[in-house]
């Protein structure tokens, strides 16, 4: 295991129960098979259950079939045999599993790790597949060395970019998926009396060469109560809404909705 121990950063030493430092920090190894090595005393972070299931629940469905298959794509077009892929903020592991199979299977020679700061959210991801290395952890902090990552995946989860930076060699590649202007903006109708587009920031990065800028459109027919619920359950609107105007999705019994997404390859200069 590649894990560094984040007290002391030495390399971590892996048994069936643990993982541990030759300065004698020692980590227990889930009945998942991950570690948590988020050095915090909060209670709670990320993704809480109800929303890591909501999204599970929804992304099984296949409503965005189209932005995996891409992402899988752009990942296989410009990794190399032998990488190190992360996904850094892995949530409940979706796009990390579909990566890790289709990297697997051209070159079992790679190694696909994982982190979270939601230990919801990794126990899942855990669940799918058992060859990802995953872990509870920052990735404000990632315990990994300077330079050992070939391609970081971030999809939807804030972009520690000073790490990454860390964390990536000249040549390594970076793959970003967000929201574009139009996403969800039907659900934002049903809820809200004034709704907004998304706003996409600029796309530069110090330090990095802007490959590849896809943009991927489509309409989702949500034609179930669960699958509405769910899809709004696995979004910030679920805890940002007042209860009287959340109620109207409960309402729905289907939902023409736009799937807007700016897929983004970059490689570290």
């Amino acid at each position: 295991m590649l894990f560094l121990c984040p007290k002391c950063n030495k390399k971590l030493i892996t048994d069936p129960s643990r993982a541990y430092c030759e300065s004698g920090h020692s980590y227990d190894r889930s009945r998942g098979g991950y570690y948590n090595l988020l050095l915090t005393n909060k209670a709670s972070h990320g993704d809480n259950r109800e929303m890591v299931l909501a999204r599970r629940a929804f992304l099984s469905a296949g409503y965005y079939t189209p932005l995996v298959t891409a992402l899988v794509a752009e990942v296989l077009l410009h990794t190399e045999s032998g990488a190190l892929v992360l996904d850094a903020g892995c949530g409940e592991g979706y796009y990390t599993d579909a990566v890790e199979r289709a990297v697997f299977d051209r070159d079992s020679k790679s190694t696909v790790y994982a982190l979270d700061v939601s230990k919801d959210a990794v126990r899942e991801l855990t669940k799918k597949n058992s060859r990802i290395t995953a872990a509870v952890a920052s990735s404000y902090r990632v315990p990994l060395a300077d330079g050992s990552v070939s391609t970081v995946i971030n999809t939807f989860s804030p972009l520690a970019i000073d790490e990454m930076r860390r964390l990536m060699g000249s040549g390594a590649v970076l793959v970003m998926a967000i929201p574009a202007e139009e996403h969800l903006y039907e659900l934002k109708s049903k809820i809200y009396d004034t709704p907004y587009k998304n706003e996409v920031a600029d796309t530069k990065i110090e330090g990095f060469e802007l490959i590849s800028d896809k943009k991927i459109t489509y309409k989702m027919h949500l034609d179930s109560k669960s699958d509405i619920q769910s899809l709004f359950k696995m979004t910030p609107y679920a805890y940002r809404t007042r209860p009287e105007n959340a109620a109207r999705i409960l309402e729905l019994d289907s939902l023409e909705c736009t799937a807007d997404f700016r897929l983004f390859t970059y490689r570290r200069l």
